[in-house]
């Protein structure tokens, strides 16, 4: 057993949030430049009335974001911008999809469809990639459309490509995580993945992580590999696989959220240890928010009477649905402890952790005499859960 100094995490020299909304750190970061500004062009405080006029009427642009687009885009006539929409509805792109990208990049619609859109569509098309598919691409990170198809996108492609050795992944990643498409891969992915190799991370788990956490990797190499380092003196071994997925999730959460859920399991009692423990045995059980951890613990402990170090050492219960999963099944065993068929020590794990189909199994199909009245009742409380929503 590790001695434990303090489960907190160690505060880089500088700390970068993978948020749109932290606009004072851009210049810092170059690579976060494509999105936000690849429609700058020169401005002019001089309304254009008929582009206005077209923005409001036809792109459902308010008076005040139809004047700002219109610093950016000019136009006299509808046949420019009536082309560019009816080129993205001939594929399939809804009437809010396309309201979405011509409210990101208002200068698409002077664009020429068959030279500028049409390429870029086609080369996803080409790779696999079905209309919605592409659709949900270009919404996503409308500045594609804006970047060059053989300087930018195919090259990035390729990366990906080359990497899993195959179509399917690489169009995986970019249907995943779009923005890959306009990073500078060989400046931040290539180093971190190069970072993680010197690591002795094996492939397949890079593989792994770059294929369902793309944005994982797009950080500063220095600040990727505090985090590596970080990781590792937690107590994971670069060589399993929980490694890169508290790489994931460390990534993920800042300094402060990761301080403010500490505090959230102290408060249900739980030591340093028993917090560092349950993060080695599932690095995930850090990712609900505060509210759902307090949600959870007050139910298994002040509803259920159970103690709080039993969570902790399954903290796989923190990450299922309070209404969707905990409370429609324990509204089974309930009734089994009113009826004395089952003892008052059950485990948490044997009625929490299986799929639907065991526990019904287990706890409702068993008792034949009871079974018609506990799946109505479980039935009712996850419907009633969907009507309600539920904390995740």
């Amino acid at each position: 057993m590790m001695t434990v100094v303090g489960f907190v995490r160690k505060a880089p020299l500088i700390q970068v949030r993978f948020t749109l909304s932290a606009s004072s750190n851009l210049p810092h970061f170059p690579f976060l430049h494509f999105c936000f500004f690849c429609t700058a062009s020169s401005s002019s405080s001089e309304a254009h009335p008929f582009t206005v006029s077209y923005l409001i009427n036809s792109c459902g642009f308010s008076q005040k974001e139809a004047l700002s687009a219109s610093r950016f885009v000019t136009f006299e006539t509808p046949e420019k911008p009536d082309s560019v929409f009816a080129f993205f509805d001939g594929h399939g792109f809804s009437e809010s999809q396309i309201s979405r990208i011509v409210r990101s990049k208002p200068r698409l619609l002077i664009a020429n469809p068959e030279k500028i859109l049409l390429p870029k569509l086609q080369f996803f098309y080409s790779k696999g990639a079905s209309k919605s598919d592409v659709a949900r691409i270009i919404v996503s990170t409308p500045c594609i459309l804006t970047r060059s198809l053989e300087n930018q996108i195919v090259p990035s492609y390729n990366f990906f490509k080359d990497f899993f050795q195959s179509e399917e992944m690489a169009m995986g990643v970019v249907t995943h995580f779009s923005r890959v498409l306009v990073f500078d891969l060989n400046t931040y992915v290539e180093s971190n993945i190069n970072a993680l190799q010197e690591f002795e991370v094996p492939k397949s788990n890079i593989a792994t992580l770059l294929r369902k956490q793309p944005r994982t990797f797009m950080v500063r190499p220095d600040q990727f590999r505090e985090v590596l380092e970080e990781v590792k003196e937690m107590g994971f071994h670069p060589s399993k696989t929980k490694f890169v997925v508290a790489v994931q999730v460390i990534r993920g959460i800042s300094k402060s959220t990761w301080k403010r859920k500490i505090e959230v399991f102290k408060r249900w009692g739980w030591s340093e240890e028993e917090i560092q423990l349950a993060f080695l045995k599932l690095p995930s059980s850090m990712v609900p928010s505060e509210d759902k951890i307090m949600a959870t613990m007050d139910f298994f402990i002040n509803k259920m009477g159970k103690e709080s170090s039993l969570i902790a050492r399954r903290p796989m219960l923190l990450l299922f649905s309070l209404e969707k999963r905990i409370i429609p099944r324990y509204s089974v065993v309930q009734v089994l402890l009113s009826k004395g068929l089952i003892s008052k020590d059950f485990s948490l794990p044997a009625v929490f952790e299986p799929t639907e189909k065991m526990f019904l199994h287990k706890f409702v199909n068993a008792y034949k005499e009871e079974a018609l009245q506990l799946l109505h009742l479980y039935q009712k409380k996850v419907s009633d859960s969907k009507k309600q929503g539920f904390l995740r």
